[in-house]
């Protein structure tokens, strides 16, 4: 720590008395400042010999799906992820929006503007930026042309060393809401409408189908897809849309409808309110983030968990932990639940977990695709 350091009176400081007493105090006072000065120079007193270390800010780069935030659905989950992370971790934050008219490429072009600013990791929302061919779409190429960049895609599945592929078991959580429904339906008939015709869409429809058949084999559902990829999924953003399948399904006599449509869901909800029926949230709990007017309606949501997925992924870079590959988040990983906001299904909890407890098991294996 180098030379020792020896306080002595000066000569002619008689350390008696009053005045004493004050060089005693000026004394005590410059040693304690030197042995900081010291210790400081040797690296403080956290035993290493070297300065504590700081930890570096993460810069975080998000890109939405279509909606973006203000959905009350899907995108607005990946954007309370984040800003827990604001608030418990150690980042900054650029935030990008999608358009519904925009080509695969404009989403490459995002996600390389991300990176080129020096955004590590950069965020991926939805399984649009995978492409149609996820070994050469928007995300993929990102990767290959930013090696030193780490990126996360949520909904679909990327092979590249620098990427992490966060996937959810939306069929299991499906299925407890699918219960639910059933459960609750005094017409024996329900209905599920879905955002665009993709495998993504199809777990919560083969999910919600089987919890519903679990409860009562007999059980009618409608099913109506809102688009499909040839028109960019505008199915997710398309409320008034949503609002005219749901009426459909009630007019024909569903009691019950889940919609798994992104920002087209509040016009399930109206649907519900005008008709005087039931529905279903998705992602979020939707019973706190609707217009109150609109509470009444939702008994349930199918919770995905985009938000702990987001918040755990930046959390691991910010530890320099990335994990690249395949990442489940289910029911026994907290993935995916049900909410219980509104008090509607607290009648029914026992059954539903009694069904969570069999899927988490083993005893329920919950299908993937639908059988129609």
């Amino acid at each position: 720590m180098g030379k020792e350091i020896i306080l002595r009176p000066a000569r002619g400081i008689r350390l008696g008395g009053s005045g004493g007493r004050l060089a005693e105090r000026v004394l005590a006072t410059a040693a304690a400042a030197i042995v900081a000065l010291g210790m400081a120079a040797c690296g403080g007193d956290n035993g290493g010999g070297t300065p504590a270390p700081t930890k570096a800010t993460v810069k975080v780069g998000l890109a939405y799906d279509i909606g973006g935030r203000g959905d009350k659905s899907f995108n607005d989950a990946a954007a309370a992820g984040l800003e827990r992370a604001k608030t418990d971790l150690n980042i900054t934050a650029n935030e990008l929006e999608a358009n519904a008219t925009e080509t695969e490429n404009d989403k490459y072009n995002r996600l390389k503007l991300l990176c080129q600013g020096g955004f590590n990791p950069v965020i991926a929302v939805g399984f649009v930026y995978a492409g149609v061919d996820p070994a050469n779409g928007p995300v993929s190429k990102a990767a290959k042309d930013c090696p030193n960049t780490k990126f996360a895609i949520i909904d679909s599945v990327v092979d590249a060393p620098n990427v992490a592929s966060l996937v959810f078991a939306e069929e299991q959580g499906s299925f407890l809401v699918g219960a639910a429904a059933a459960l609750k339906s005094t017409a024996n008939h329900i209905g599920f409408v879905g955002g665009c015709k993709v495998d993504l869409i199809g777990k919560f429809e083969a999910g919600y189908i089987a919890g519903a058949k679990a409860v009562k084999p007999d059980i009618k559902v409608d099913v109506n897809y809102l688009s499909t990829p040839a028109d960019r999924c505008s199915g997710f953003n398309d409320p008034a849309k949503g609002k005219t399948a749901a009426e459909g399904m009630y007019d024909a006599g569903a009691d019950v409808v889940y919609q798994a449509a992104g920002g087209s869901g509040v016009g399930v909800f109206q649907a519900a309110k005008a008709k005087g029926k039931k529905a279903i949230g998705v992602d979020s709990d939707q019973y706190n983030t609707v217009d109150p007017a609109l509470q009444s309606v939702i008994i349930t949501s199918m919770l995905k968990r985009v938000d702990n997925a987001v918040f755990d992924f930046v959390k691991s870079m910010g530890e320099n932990k990335f994990t690249p590959g395949v990442q489940v988040f289910d029911l026994k990983k907290d993935g995916v639940g049900y909410s219980t906001s509104g008090g509607f299904v607290d009648d029914i909890k026992a059954q539903l977990e009694d069904y969570k407890a069999k899927i988490i098991s083993g005893q329920i294996t919950v299908p993937t695709k639908p059988t129609g």
